[in-house]
């Protein structure tokens, strides 16, 4: 078993609520993905580390060379420590779904697979390298254009309205957006609200929201946009991994008659590690999180 030290970057994706941990190797110039996070996401298992070392033993005896070939990297584990982790890189990985007895793993073999060429999987890659960017010039944070070109920099060339403020009404659910002939001076007023506090900045999170200005991908965007605010503004940011899927969405849509129980949340998950890359990178992974279907 191969043990390495020479890593960068880390992934949280999710299956069906299953956190998956992925490492980019340098070494080897590939992710490396957490074999027990996907066993445990294909069985279901309620101990699918056990159920990993088992089917490991049987590869084993069976001549199969890959658990031979699996790496010892360092994840992120759910008391925020580091541990070293059995992984694989994308193919072996592919191998070890294959060999699974289990009625998801056609499923999840189909997403673990093609989920990246997708517009959320191509948009992640890209928000991803904002970190490098220097994309919003820092007296522009908290303004309509700095939420445009964060919008038009993750969705640019896959949605022809990337970084455009509709034109058209819009709704999700039970939920009506801002009116579309109303949104341009909806958008001056919200530009000019006060950004010198905690509640003060999550208000005026709370009204972009409700603006929604664009077509799709208006909380992916804008929740990157309240991150610059709060560390231009307080030398803080959100902690993402620390908010659940179904309280943060309940929230938000709870917060377009009472924004308490955002507020709440969003102090709850604050930090001062503003130039953190990997809390970014898990700060992006779980934005995307929110926005999957259940």
């Amino acid at each position: 078993m191969k043990e390495h030290s020479s890593t960068t970057k880390l992934s949280f994706r999710f299956y069906k609520d299953h956190e998956v941990r992925a490492v980019w190797n340098n070494e080897e110039g590939q992710w490396f993905f957490s074999i027990v996070d996907i066993v445990g996401a294909i069985t279901e298992s309620p101990n699918p580390r056990r159920y990993w070392s088992v089917l490991k033993t049987r590869l084993r005896k069976s001549g199969n060379e890959l658990a031979t070939r699996c790496s010892q990297l360092k994840l992120v584990a759910a008391d925020g420590k580091r541990y070293a982790t059995d992984c694989l890189a994308q193919k072996d990985i592919e191998a070890v779904i294959k060999t699974l007895p289990s009625k998801n793993t056609a499923a999840f073999l189909d997403w673990f697979t093609y989920s990246d060429n997708s517009i959320d999987g191509r948009s992640r890659k890209k928000a991803y390298t904002l970190w490098e960017s220097n994309l919003v010039a820092v007296e522009d944070v908290g303004t309509v254009k700095a939420l445009q070109q964060i919008h038009a920099y993750i969705f640019g060339g896959l949605y022809d309205f990337a970084g455009k403020i509709r034109t058209k009404t819009i709704a999700k659910g039970n939920t009506l957006f801002c009116l579309a002939e109303y949104l341009p001076q909806n958008l001056r007023t919200i530009e000019r609200m006060p950004e010198g506090t905690f509640d003060e900045i999550v208000n005026k999170y709370v009204e972009m929201n409700v603006a929604h200005p664009f077509m799709e991908g208006n909380g992916r965007s804008t929740r990157i946009w309240l991150d610059l605010i709060l560390k231009k503004r307080l030398a803080l940011c959100v902690d993402w991994s620390k908010i659940d899927k179904r309280t943060y969405l309940d929230a938000m849509i709870e917060s377009h008659m009472d924004s308490t129980k955002i507020r709440g949340l969003l102090r709850g998950a604050l930090t001062d590690r503003i130039d953190d890359r990997e809390l970014f990178m898990k700060g992006i992974d779980y934005s995307y999180y929110y926005e999957q279907e259940d």
